[in-house]
């Protein structure tokens, strides 16, 4: 009877572990999709910048689901707003690795917002793709920088004004907003610029803080500057919204491109919808793509992008335009896609080594490579003059993709730093 009691017990024990067992959810469900973490400004003052990367970002996730995804599976987007408001960029980075647990990160514009994520992705071991042009003197093992270094963008712009073709200017002004990335550009290129025989009484050097709106005294003093007798130019790193203005102002006191010619490392096509542009004509852009360049795949692309905005029902949908760290987002997601696919895994220190040479052939024309040491694209230059609907028109570019110089040679001691990221 001790027997049969035991037995029953036994049967009755193996139906409810059994049972127990169909209840519970098979760890396949819960890897069905490849979360990927989209982290920009929808709101505040560089909502104007930063929103079509995130549309951008979006349509490039369709277009790869669309192909049949990533190691088989969708990739599922997951989207943050920090509102422009830097502290909050590192708890959006913290809560899209820790809580929602994306495999890759996609954002950040300005220097200050990236910088204020760093800890996080190095605390954390995520990966970020930084798609916009900085002021380089960073080399991050958790980073890859789809964007330009300033050799690729601030060094080639300037050595142009100074040439024959771009006006031959001997007098520069450093105008920027006031954070990381123009003040250490605007280092760099006073370096650059000393190196070249230029005087510090031939340089003027001017910040704004983020939103800054009222632009009257300082186009007066830069008038009153390039009166003094020498071809006179401006070098731009005013970031966000505060473009609007001060591009209206220079219009509104008639300062042409003919007179002095500023060139801009932060407006492309998207931040000049929001402006007249007929009274900046000749006026400069210095990048590594422009929406008007002309090529199949820039073709596709940007037809690409009007269709995605149609058919999301964009703001002026009818007008979208492309820009470069639109470009430069579309390529990272694809260059990921395909490390990824090298490393048979989404595990960070497994994509890190398989994006080393990473290469496609961009919008921009060109193929476009990851360098094999320093996280940073091999991209073209180019120096476009605004054109009166707004696009640009090419005046100069490289003959093929430079290689990025992250720590710049016109700052003391970089000789001596890695050109390989730090751990």
């Amino acid at each position: 009877m001790l027997r049969r009691h035991f037995l029953k017990l036994l049967s009755l024990t193996a139906a409810s572990v059994s049972l127990g067992s169909l209840a519970l959810p098979t760890p396949v469900q819960a890897a069905e999709t490849i979360k990927v973490g989209i982290l920009h400004s929808l709101s505040g003052t560089m909502a104007i910048s930063e929103t079509a990367l995130k549309e951008t970002a979006l349509m490039t996730i369709e277009e790869i689901n669309s192909q049949g995804g990533v190691l088989g599976k969708k990739l599922e987007p997951v989207i943050v707003d920090p509102a422009s408001n830097w502290p909050l960029f590192a708890e959006k980075a913290r809560q899209l690795l820790s809580k929602d647990k994306v495999d890759v990160v996609f954002g950040c514009w300005t220097s200050v917002s990236r910088k204020s994520v760093l800890p996080v992705f190095k605390e954390l071991n995520g990966l970020l793709f930084y798609p916009v042009q900085y002021e380089g003197e960073e080399l991050e093992k958790n980073v890859f920088y789809t964007g330009a270094a300033p050799n690729q963008q601030a060094i080639p712009a300037v050595e142009y004004l100074m040439s024959e073709d771009g006006g031959s200017a001997t007098r520069f002004v450093l105008l920027g907003t006031d954070y990381v990335y123009p003040r250490t550009t605007n280092k760099i290129l006073r370096a650059f610029l000393t190196s070249k025989g230029i005087g510090e009484a031939d340089i003027m050097e001017e910040y704004t803080p983020f939103g800054h709106g009222d632009y009257q005294t300082i186009i007066a003093k830069i008038k009153k500057f390039a009166s003094e007798g020498k071809k006179t130019a401006v070098i731009s790193t005013i970031n966000g919204d505060s473009n609007v203005p001060f591009y209206k102002e220079l219009g509104n006191a008639g300062l042409k491109a003919t007179d002095v010619p500023v060139v801009a490392f932060s407006v492309g096509e998207e931040e000049l919808r929001g402006v007249d542009t007929k009274p900046l004509v000749g006026h400069l852009a210095s990048w590594n793509y422009f929406m008007s360049l002309k090529n199949p795949v820039n073709d596709q692309f940007t037809k690409m992008y009007k269709d995605w905005a149609v058919k999301n029902k964009l703001p002026a949908a009818d007008k979208v335009v492309t820009n470069d760290p639109m470009e430069a987002t579309y390529i990272g997601l694809h260059l990921w896609k395909q490390a990824v696919e090298k490393a048979k895994s989404t595990e960070v220190d497994k994509v890190i080594p398989a994006m080393a040479g990473q290469s496609l052939k961009a919008p921009s024309g060109f193929e476009i490579k990851m360098d094999e040491k320093n996280h940073h694209l091999h991209k073209p230059v180019f120096i476009g003059e605004v054109k009166g609907d707004g696009q640009f028109n090419v005046v100069w570019k490289t003959p093929g993709p430079v290689r990025a110089a992250p720590w710049s040679p016109y700052i003391p001691g970089n000789e001596k730093k890695s050109d390989s990221p730090s751990q």
